[in-house]
């Protein structure tokens, strides 16, 4: 693995760290050049918004209006209320298309309207907007249509809405076509030309809750408002980490706040739902824990059977009703993880067997009756494993679906663009798509990307890479660092977890394999010439003092007891300890999450100096918790 050093700058983070060192934030004086560093690598250098990523609050948001066609939106809702006309709301079948539908339906009941809503069914309709959905509502008496998360290249719903006589406000975040928006009455969508909102990576439940903000300002008291907001905040959450959107701006209000009002969830459907992925203990939520045990039960829904499940579940009173909900969608989730295995079985197995394809330079693998729920997430695992651009297909005897998911280096859509003429529909963006076309032209297909990828990529693009944000070494390492680092939270796409390096640590015992895969070692920091390399190492345990490891200790190799600061000796060796500082003597339990095959070909011994690209964490067990290291990569010391 190749480690990138993001360069720093050092003069704008010493300013910017001067001056929030006289803000409210209360950030201790030892962590500011490390934290300083970090959010001027973000491009986060002036106060006020340094200020304001540390601490977002919803005065933070901006005015619904300065979207284009917000007014002309809310001026069309707000005459559809006052008439009592009939709303349908035409969603998506993800996380983020169906929480879309539930801000945006909740908000008009809110308001004193009602509203239906379709959820397409993945399988027997498929992704975007269908014209016989558009003309059964103009029967039933519709007038008036929104679409949340979809839309933007529906140019033929558009016509069908203006034929039926039905208005048709779109509200997306996927990119325009070449081809512009469509012929609707209103679109809302902060990518299209002309648009100057300032946040254009909202998901699309983002979209909804701004039209729903914009709907409350007008209708309800400002009393109420600030209330209900942070309720929305909640569910935009989710969807925004699990679309897996930019963690800046706007998306980080919603993140932040979001995962702050999930610790006291008032919803039934939501309480439900953090029950069954074993999450409503009252504690905060990390983004991390949404992505992967909140969202994928969502998402599950729509992948193995009707996504309307998720809008029920929110909308439900009852909590037995609700925790009956939560629990199909955790069945639901268990077989598609059941049916994501038996397909990565299958696309491994034709990797190791046919080396051409593995060698492709974009990857298109196709497989009769894969279900079609799953494979957007068996692509993302193909990335992860070879670190190439991956399509997954399912062909259904002349029809086929896919999805494909990419790498930093390859614009995906400007790909799959390239050959618009094979498809029979496609949408998506740079690191992500989705698509149909004939079985007939899956080789054609295979062939095409991996000329046109041959074009665009070297063998270097496809080296895993792991980026590093500075050097830091172990003895600097603190418990007022970690709780400094906190205000970096929530992490995610655009403001991913902090990595540091250590050259030349000191591994201290062999390491402990865990189940397998996983690797835990022990380390201390690099030996400085002042320091006996001695047993009298104190693992770091901030539990019960604001540093803990300046406390006297007991080392575990010999029952010596540790010197609490320079000014004290070692029992192992007086005339050192003196003249070197105490965290000289602090080692680390590091945790290695898949590393262990790594840590194997390196041989390690006790007494080896190692080179560590790590997090920082805090490991919650009550007995043997405390300040933690998560490795990303381990390498010998030059």
């Amino acid at each position: 693995m190749r480690w990138i050093a993001n360069p720093l700058n050092s003069p704008k983070a010493g300013m910017l760290g001067v001056a929030l060192r006289d803000s409210k934030l209360k950030i201790p004086a030892a962590a500011m050049p490390v934290l300083a560093d970090l959010l001027v690598s973000r491009g986060i250098d002036e106060p006020e918004a340094a200020a304001r990523f540390l601490s977002p609050a919803l005065e933070d948001l901006h005015d619904p209006l300065r979207m284009s066609g917000m007014k002309a939106a809310l001026d069309r809702l707000e005459a559809a209320l006052e008439r009592k006309e009939k709303i349908l709301i035409y969603g998506d079948y993800d996380v983020d298309g169906t929480t879309a539908i539930v801000i945006l339906k909740t908000a008009i009941e809110l308001c004193g309207g009602t509203a239906d809503f379709h959820v397409p069914h993945r399988i027997r309709e498929g992704y975007g907007m269908r014209d016989e959905v558009i003309e059964r509502a103009a029967a039933e008496g519709v007038r008036l249509i929104i679409s949340v998360d979809t839309g933007i290249r529906a140019f033929a719903a558009a016509e069908t809405a203006r034929r039926t006589g039905v208005d048709l406000i779109v509200t997306d975040h996927h990119l325009p076509g070449t081809d512009g928006v469509p012929q609707a009455l209103v679109v809302i969508n902060p990518n299209q030309k002309g648009c100057d909102y300032p946040c254009k990576y909202l998901c699309g439940a983002g979209v909804a809750f701004k039209l729903a903000q914009g709907l409350m300002q007008r209708r309800l008291e400002a009393k109420d408002q600030s209330r209900l907001l942070m309720s929305f905040m909640k569910v935009v959450a989710i969807a925004t980490i699990a679309d897996a959107v930019p963690l800046l701006g706007e998306n980080r209000v919603f993140a932040k706040l979001g995962l702050q009002g999930l610790r006291r969830p008032v919803n039934v459907g939501l309480k439900a739902l953090l029950e069954v992925a074993k999450l409503g203990d009252g504690r905060a939520l990390s983004a991390s824990e949404v992505a992967f045990r909140v969202a994928p039960r969502l998402n599950a829904a729509g992948r193995m059977d009707v996504a309307r499940d998720v809008v029920d579940l929110f909308n439900e009173k009852d909590m037995e009703r609700a925790r009956r909900i939560a629990g199909r969608l955790d069945q639901l989730n268990a077989e598609r993880q059941e049916e994501e295995r038996r397909i990565m079985d299958s696309i491994f197995h034709r990797l190791e067997e046919e080396p051409a394809l593995r060698e492709a330079y974009c990857v298109v693998l196709d497989g009769e009756g894969w279900h079609r729920g799953v494979i957007g997430i068996t692509a993302s695992r193909v990335v992860e494993r070879h670190g190439r651009p991956a399509l997954v297909i399912s062909r259904e005897g002349g029809e086929a679906h896919g999805s494909g998911r990419s790498i930093p280096a390859f614009h995906l859509l400007d790909a799959i663009e390239s050959c618009a003429e094979l498809f029979s529909r496609y949408g998506g963006h740079a690191h992500a798509v989705g698509f149909a076309l004939p079985s007939a032209n899956v080789e054609k297909l295979r062939e095409h990307l991996d000329g046109y990828a041959r074009a665009r990529l070297t063998p270097a693009d496809f080296e895993p890479q792991l980026e590093v944000d500075r050097e830091l070494p172990l003895g600097e390492v603190t418990p007022e660092l970690y709780q400094a680092l906190l205000l970096l939270e929530p992490f995610g796409m655009d403001n991913r977890e902090p990595v540091f390096a250590a050259r030349a640590v000191r591994l201290m015992a062999p390491p402990q394999a865990v189940k397998d895969k996983h690797v835990r070692l022990r380390v201390a920091p690099a030996f400085n010439g002042t320091v006996a390399m001695s047993e009298t190492v104190a693992d770091f345990t901030p539990r019960c003092h604001p540093d803990a490891a300046a406390i006297p200790k007991r080392s575990r190799e010999t029952g010596a007891t540790v010197a609490a600061s320079s000014s004290s000796s070692s029992s192992a060796s007086s005339s050192t300890a003196s003249a070197a500082s105490w965290r000289d003597n602090v080692a680390f339990k590091a945790m290695g999450w898949g590393l262990k095959e790594s840590c194997d070909k390196l041989q390690l011994l006790a007494g080896d100096r190692l080179d560590i690209a790590y997090s920082l964490g805090m490991n919650d067990h009550p007995e043997f918790g405390g300040l933690e290291l998560t490795l990303r990569d381990v390498v010998r010391a030059k």
